[in-house]
């Protein structure tokens, strides 16, 4: 598919919507990454602005996001519930967590989850969302929603990643893309 900042090649065969949405949230997901490339633990934890994100705050944040939408999709539950204790440190690299580890975990839940997405029948299924104090009644979403809502808070946090990182050292996202590495 044209229309990509990053080369993107999808491990699997789908068309179609499916090959549209795959490859777009694949090409924003490469960009997050550049945002976050070459960094240390030390910055992956440091806060340059008036937020309290910091980029392995957020690196984690997507990497639970990724999983939990996977685990939506595979569940089905019409009971579930969010549970806020979760999200406590959903932003924050604990004592023990490494920016490289949270890496490895973005990788594999956004491999898994697109392979889903790539195996099931088709985009318009509907799933239950868990219930949560920003959403009290329980919703259902296609699962074309929910990529689409993957690919916007990926997109909304690479805002996030990009303005930290260029007040951590000047980097931009857009500017590292010409010394990106062959992929």
């Amino acid at each position: 598919m044209a229309g990509t900042y990053t080369p993107v090649a999808l491990p699997f065969t789908v068309a179609g919507e499916k090959e549209d949405l795959l490859t777009l949230l694949a090409d924003q997901r490469a960009l997050f990454k550049v945002t976050v490339r070459g960094i240390t633990e030390e910055q992956a934890r440091t806060r340059t602005t008036v937020s309290d994100l910091t980029l392995g705050g957020l690196v984690k944040h997507l990497a639970l996001g990724e999983r939990n939408t996977l685990e939506e999709l595979r569940e089905r539950d019409e009971t579930a519930e969010f549970d806020m204790s979760e999200a406590e440190h959903a932003y924050d690299l604990t004592d023990g967590e490494t920016l490289a580890g949270w890496l490895d975990e973005y990788d594999r839940a956004a491999a898994e989850l697109d392979e889903y997405v790539a195996e099931v029948g088709g985009l318009d299924e509907l799933i239950p969302q868990p219930t949560a104090p920003w959403q009290p009644e329980r919703e259902w979403w296609t699962i074309r929603k929910m990529m689409l809502h993957k690919l916007r808070e990926t997109a909304h946090h690479s805002g996030h990643a990009d303005i930290i990182r260029e007040a951590l050292d000047g980097q931009s996202t857009m500017g590292a893309l010409f010394t990106m590495p062959d992929a």
